[in-house]
């Protein structure tokens, strides 16, 4: 029996994750899936209610569970707080907390809704692709760190170990997708990135039919606004993956529409993209489709059910054609997306 912890966390969170568990609940009754959900506090709805954003009973339970489903968490609320108790510092502990190293996020565009892009329709159509972004180690996790008065410090450090673990998730999703990678680094400056290279080289031989090429960090930023099209997986570290990965969300039209996966040593963790967005929360127009998808990258990657996984995607591709939110041009409020879903489904 599945045992799904849900962190609906803050703004418009609670919003989109019960859209997420109601699309899940119905696949249950028609598939017998035997899911259980329990709701815990989690960032700055911790912090109100504990003191913390990452209490202990919300530890406890995700180490017992099969599967996270995390809302959104922040807020202006909180950004006045000591570091140690903002909801971010939250997040970064549940990652830490679950060995959380690789993070998969994929970005889509629509066949038929290539208008909603930024980019000219014939640039955006076709693109498919997905960022494996190292998740534990880099410049976020690097020691040492501090600040004084007169200045700031801290450091990227990757062993070879990391790199190659996250670079492994990496082949292995492109030998499942078109077959080719594109690392990303910045060896001509960085050390680190030496290292990089070397050690995602060395993974490469264990995938030969995998094609790999390598590009810097600023290259690559050019060429995800320029030919996004080209790229089928994109590896890269924690720092480069938090950047290019937002610039990539932005592509299919709106931060509403993309998943994500995080993947390590124990329990993984499936969330939207996009933020907590505090100026729309409890409206009822928050867009729930990356929400939505997101629980059909837990049904593929947590429970081994991936045709389930696309019917959700399917379904959900279909209501945005058919009911799309506010900030795809439409008027569907949450609920009615929600709907439209499930008919599709």
């Amino acid at each position: 029996m599945p045992r799904i912890a849900l962190l609906p966390g803050d703004g418009i969170g609670p919003e989109v994750t019960e859209a997420a568990v109601t699309v899940l609940k119905a696949l249950d009754e028609t598939e017998g899936l035997g899911l259980t959900f329990e709701r815990l506090p989690f960032g700055g709805a911790a912090v109100d209610a504990t003191g913390e954003p990452f209490p202990e009973v919300t530890r406890k339970t995700v180490l017992e569970a099969d599967a996270v489903l995390l809302g959104a968490i922040g807020g202006p609320k909180w950004d006045d707080l000591p570091r140690e108790k903002r909801p971010e510092t939250g997040l970064l502990a549940l990652r830490k907390t679950l060995g959380l190293y690789a993070n998969l996020r994929p970005a889509r565009v629509v066949p038929g809704l290539e208008h909603l892009s930024p980019l000219r329709p014939e640039i955006a159509r076709g693109v498919d692709l997905l960022i494996v972004r190292e998740l534990t180690g880099g410049i976020y996790f690097g020691e040492p760190r501090g600040m004084s008065e007169a200045e700031a410090w801290n450091t990227m450090r990757y062993s070879r170990r990391e790199v190659e673990r996250v670079a492994e998730v990496a082949f292995q999703a492109a030998e499942k997708r078109r077959g080719r990678l594109v690392s990303v680094d910045k060896a001509n400056v960085l050390e680190v990135g030496e290292l990089w290279r070397k050690s995602v080289a060395e993974v490469a031989r264990r995938h030969p039919t995998v094609e790999v090429n390598y590009q810097y960090v600023d290259a690559m930023a050019m060429h995800l606004v320029r030919r996004p099209g080209a790229f089928d997986v994109v590896l890269t570290g924690n720092l480069f993956g938090d950047i290019l990965s937002d610039l990539a969300s932005v592509l299919p039209g709106s931060l509403g529409l993309l998943p994500s996966a995080s993947l390590g040593e124990r329990t993984p963790v499936f969330e939207p993209v996009h933020g907590s967005a505090p100026d729309i929360a409890g409206k009822g127009v928050a867009n729930p489709a990356a929400a939505i998808l997101s629980a059909g990258m837990l049904l593929t990657y947590a429970l081994d059910l991936p045709a389930l996984g696309r019917r959700i995607e399917r379904a959900v591709e279909a209501a945005l054609r058919e009911a799309p939110t506010a900030d795809l041009g439409g008027s569907a409020s949450t609920e009615a997306f929600t709907r439209a879903v499930l008919e599709h489904l």
